[in-house]
């Protein structure tokens, strides 16, 4: 999803010229192409750990992680398809894989970033439920209501992404005679609007109305522990079935923190990109080229962090990936139920 100034001049241009590498720098491309290529190992790698510690070890396979291993998979796509050939464009200034393969990509683009961001948005959903209406949470997130909203995860960016921008209705009204060379995508001004609501700025209010709700309630739960606290004194039978539901309220707080976490570092790195995504058509598509493929590539970051933080924050994945990248998920086959919760 990148967009460029002055399109309407780009037939003044010969391809020789519009292919030139604004990175004159031979170490400055490399040193590029080095931290770009480790970001896109990091995307794969993180991903892939996720998507294997959900498929094998059964504690992982809750209704929220069904959401996580769908966006793991999202993030994977953007990794695998789209990062590798917005890396070659965004160094070399040029288009080496043709018009067809050029709106096909910008397609890719356009839906795993789109379904990324909407399991984001799920998930924050989910932990609505869980963490304020919990004696509604099995029945709001049953499994099929969860598979419905993982499809419409995922349907919805097709729409928005595989049939406008093949079929060129993202360019009505302003071609540009585009060269072979070039992979500039260039969106009028409602596909522009639509297309950051839908993508963006729906999903954004929806996390932060949620996460205000969690957010709210979770420091309720928090005096109400404190008060708890303060009465017990020593330990009993009586004392231990308090601490069960005082440890269910600790474990809910600690994944509204794990959430807002997520959704800050998710706004830190998309906005800048759909905030001008949506000035640009209106302003005589005045950004540079450079400042927005600093905005992608600041989205796409997004696709890599995801899974560190799971790692960091959740006790379970951070001992599900160790046991997968320690070469033990071999050993563990003998012993399947695996308790993955016990970790201090």
């Amino acid at each position: 999803m990148s967009s460029k100034q002055e399109f309407s001049n780009a037939t003044m241009f010969s391809v020789d010229e519009l292919c030139f590498s604004p990175i004159r720098n031979l170490d400055i491309r490399l040193i590029l192409y080095t931290l770009i290529v480790l970001l896109i190992l990091i995307t794969l790698s993180g991903n892939l750990l996720v998507v294997i510690s959900i498929a094998y070890f059964k504690q992982l396979r809750s209704s929220t992680n069904c959401f996580i291993l769908s966006l793991a998979v999202a993030d994977f796509l953007v990794g695998v398809a789209v990062m590798p050939y917005s890396m070659i464009r965004t160094i070399e200034g040029c288009w080496y894989f043709g018009t067809i393969f050029c709106r096909f990509h910008s397609s890719l683009d356009v839906m795993f970033c789109t379904a990324s961001i909407l399991h984001l948005s799920c998930i924050a959903f989910d932990r609505y439920y869980a963490v304020c209406n919990p004696l509604l949470y099995g029945y709001k997130m049953s499994s099929q209501r969860v598979t419905a909203l993982i499809a419409t995860c995922w349907v919805v960016p097709l729409l928005i992404s595989f049939g406008p921008i093949m079929l060129g209705v993202h360019t009505l009204g302003i071609e540009s005679g585009q060269q072979d060379g070039v992979c500039d995508f260039l969106v009028n001004k409602v596909y522009a609007v639509c297309a950051s609501l839908v993508a963006f700025y729906l999903p954004m209010f929806l996390m932060l109305a949620a996460y205000w709700k969690i957010y709210k309630v979770a420091r309720k739960q928090a005096l109400q522990i404190h008060a708890v606290e303060k009465h017990t004194s020593k330990p009993s039978d009586k004392d231990d079935t308090k601490r069960k539901p005082r440890r269910s309220m600790k474990h809910e707080r600690k994944a509204a923190k794990t959430l807002g976490v997520i959704i800050g570092i998710f706004l830190a790195f998309w906005a800048p990109f759909f905030t001008a995504n949506i000035i640009d058509p209106f302003i005589g598509y005045r950004t540079g080229t450079v400042e927005w493929e600093v905005f992608l590539w600041l989205g796409y970051v997004n696709s890599a962090m995801n899974p560190v933080l799971y790692g960091l924050f959740h006790r379970s994945f951070r001992r599900a990936f160790l046991i997968v990248i320690g070469c033990n998920i071999c050993m563990a086959r003998s012993t399947p139920n695996t308790d993955l919760s016990n970790e201090k």
